[in-house]
């Protein structure tokens, strides 16, 4: 493909980008006859090109399966939520009502099975949280999954089990239609590249699709505990094709919960004396899985928010002698900042998060001696910091999160923990994979954006027009005649 009629700076002359073979080739001053060497000739118009964007975390079933669940994201108790469904009820028929988006952290009741009877009596209903640590059932939904539960509020790893569970009664068919057209959404928003985080048997569900259709954007799966031993035994890892734009992806691993459940484990006890969060693994089972995982080429990819998890899950790096990432790295005591980079271990992180965490972290973790989302920090100290989105936790929009991390608010308040944003041109790499420019040599996958991000500020940047989307010379998104 030559994309001809680009701009790789603010200011900078018009340029011709020919790429070959997947990689970009030739980087030329624009002349109006030139011609492909290979491929089709892309005329951008003046807009800029830079490397495409990298989602770094996803769930990506669950994030296309939220496309059409009703959003409960704005309900400010658990009486409020049930009143929204109520409202919904009608228009979804006998099928399971789905919700998405609720946070209970600081609601002044507590959700509850027979909450959700009394409202919808014998209505089979499932509410997710927004950060997928909690699942609400009622008890029609809990008899059918066969599930015993007190409360029907189903935290951390029961969580993920009754997900898990609700994915089973999905067709599958359809449910794989949804997840390749969720993957064309992500190329829409300039992603070419993608690991999926979903708890499931992902070799045996990414083959599946693939047989249908290539994902429009390279997909990474991860592998769980539970199915590690098929993989070692199968001699895989991390990075090896498992089919067209699949591949394998790190192991992961739930270590702590989250902060909006207090289930992320903290060195110091949340308000009210709630105790200091939860460990998923012991310190000793985290270190013989990592050390299992990565003598067989798998990466570890630890999730740990709160500070004790981040510190212990260093710990655990150290000890095996591996590099790998921790996901989310949402609160970090000062001296673990510097053992990321030590340990070779790659913080992916979430700026979506911090925004829309800002209030319950001030209320939970403030006066702590960690860092609530330190971005800078682990920037200045050599560590690799990449982004993600976590969908459906946060909306799949890299152009928001890059925005989020260097001006560190989404709205009109001011700034939340400023010292902690990132220079413009460090977020747009973290949100690239570590791609800092267009270079000749490097994989072609690109994106073109009307305006340069350079040249923008938070409100323009977050709304900047896609023009295209180019993965390995291939344009899979052509904004052009939208």
């Amino acid at each position: 493909m030559l994309i001809r009629n680009v701009v790789l700076a603010p200011g900078g002359p018009a340029v011709d980008v020919q790429t070959v073979g997947g990689r970009v080739a030739e980087v030329t001053a624009t002349v109006a006859s030139s011609r492909p060497i290979e491929g089709d000739v892309f005329d951008g118009g003046g807009a800029a090109l830079v490397p495409s964007f990298v989602d770094s975390h996803v769930h990506l079933t669950q994030w296309a399966a939220s496309l059409t669940r009703i959003d409960v994201s704005g309900a400010d108790s658990a009486v409020d939520l049930v009143d929204i469904l109520a409202r919904s009820n009608e228009r979804h028929g006998t099928s399971i009502l789905r919700a998405q988006g609720f946070r209970d952290a600081l609601w002044p009741d507590e959700p509850h099975k027979e909450v959700l009877q009394n409202a919808l009596p014998g209505r089979r209903a499932a509410i997710t949280s927004m950060d997928l640590h909690t699942l609400w059932l009622s008890p029609a939904l809990l008899a059918e999954l066969h599930i015993d539960h007190p409360t029907g509020v189903l935290r951390d790893i029961d969580c993920m089990e009754g997900l898990n569970a609700l994915e089973r009664l999905v067709d599958t068919d359809e449910g794989d239609r949804v997840a390749l057209a969720a993957t064309d959404e992500l190329a829409r928003r300039g992603i070419t590249a993608a690991t999926d985080f979903e708890y499931a048997d992902n070799r045996t569900v990414w083959s599946r699709r693939s047989e249908i259709a290539r994902p429009a954007v390279d997909v990474q799966f991860a592998v769980w505990a539970e199915w590690l031993g098929h993989e070692l035994t199968l001699g895989a890892h991390t990075g090896d094709p498992v089919a067209d734009g699949i591949a394998l992806g790190p192991l992961k691993v739930m270590f702590d919960g989250s902060l909006n459940t207090r289930t992320a484990c903290c060195h110091d006890p949340y308000p009210g004396g709630e105790g200091s969060g939860l460990l998923l693994e012991t310190p000793e089972d985290l270190v013989t899985l990592m050390r299992r995982a990565a003598s067989g080429g798998i990466v570890p990819a630890i999730h740990a928010i709160g500070d004790r998890a981040n510190t212990l899950a260093l710990d655990a790096f150290a000890a095996v002698g591996c590099g790998g990432r921790i996901e989310h790295a949402q609160q970090v005591m000062p001296a673990d900042i510097a053992r990321f980079a030590a340990n070779g271990v790659t913080a992916s992180v979430q700026p979506q998060h911090a925004m829309s965490d800002r209030e319950v972290a001030d209320e939970l973790w403030s006066g702590r001696a960690s860092i609530a989302y330190p971005y800078l920090s682990l920037h200045k100290s050599g560590a690799h910091v990449v982004f993600g989105s976590d969908a459906p936790v946060s909306p799949p929009s890299p152009l928001d999160a890059i925005a989020d991390a260097v001006w560190r608010t989404d709205d009109e308040r001011a700034p939340w923990q400023p010292h902690e944003a990132l220079p413009l041109d460090v977020a747009l790499a973290a949100a690239s994979g570590g791609r800092a420019s267009v270079e000749v040599g490097a994989s072609a996958d690109l994106v073109l954006l009307a305006e340069h991000p350079a040249s923008l500020g938070n409100r323009d940047l977050r709304a900047v027009p896609i023009v295209a989307t180019v993965r390995g010379g291939v344009c899979t998104f052509d904004g052009r005649s939208l």
